[in-house]
């Protein structure tokens, strides 16, 4: 949320790489630069819970999930492949002070809204904000590598690598791509960070044209890619913005 400058969210696995029938356990973690605790929310927070495998969606994933506070998400694969699970929640409400307003929209890169406030006055007014979680967790059953990890999902802010993760066995350039609302994302902050061990690393790039980013990937430890969307509300009573915030995992270990 905006009352946190640099806060995000996103989806961790126990691990990345998975024998078939091994069960698996993704957890929903809150922080910064890649390092977090459990959330707080349980399964009325969720609006969206999928699974993609090969040509298949599971969209009844829900069942999977307790009704307790920061509950995980636990399943098993019966078959190898690669396998993507996506969430999007529900809306949730804050009021933001002015000042970690402009904060956080100078931090992550958000000109557009900041302009805006600035060009109406509003840099020492309070606003209301609605906050959804966008996120993805790609990881890998077996050895039997599949092409689900580069499809479309149903999240308004879809973080998608145009290079296979799991079919990278050495450093090199890789790509992702970011749409929000269907459409490529251009000039937006992206975020990624490379977890190995305790050691995390950080690095921001800016959309080109096309919504992509490109970057040096090691195919070791951990990597996220983030990125947020912030948007003006008109004629709402309670919120003045609207942030979504994606976020896109996968690991090697």
């Amino acid at each position: 949320m905006i009352k946190v400058a640099g806060q995000e969210s996103w989806l961790q696995p126990d691990k990345f790489i998975y024998k078939r029938i091994e069960a698996v356990n993704v957890k929903f973690l809150s922080g910064k630069k890649f390092s977090g605790e459990n959330w707080t929310g349980d399964k009325n927070n969720l609006k969206d819970l999928q699974l993609y495998f090969d040509d298949a969606v599971d969209r009844d994933l829900e069942n999977n999930f307790g009704t307790d506070k920061g509950d995980s998400l636990q399943l098993a694969m019966i078959d190898d492949g690669t396998t993507m699970i996506t969430v999007n929640t529900k809306d949730s409400l804050a009021n933001v002070e002015a000042n970690k307003i402009n904060e956080y929209l100078e931090a992550n890169g958000l000109t557009e809204a900041l302009s805006l406030r600035e060009k109406n006055g509003d840099t020492t007014k309070d606003g209301g904000e609605y906050y959804q979680l966008c996120a993805k967790t790609i990881f890998q059953v077996g050895e039997h590598v599949t092409t689900v990890s580069g499809k479309k999902t149903n999240l308004l802010l879809d973080i998608i690598p145009e290079d296979h993760p799991y079919s990278v066995d050495k450093d090199e350039n890789f790509r992702v791509q970011v749409f929000f609302k269907g459409k490529e994302l251009r000039n937006a902050k992206v975020k990624v960070y490379h977890k190995v061990d305790d050691n995390v690393t950080e690095e921001e790039y800016t959309t080109n044209e096309a919504g992509e980013i490109k970057f040096f990937l090691s195919p070791a430890g951990e990597w996220m890619v983030s990125c947020i969307k912030t948007i003006k509300i008109e004629a709402d009573p309670k919120a003045e913005w609207h942030t979504y915030q994606g976020s896109l995992t996968w690991g090697y270990y």
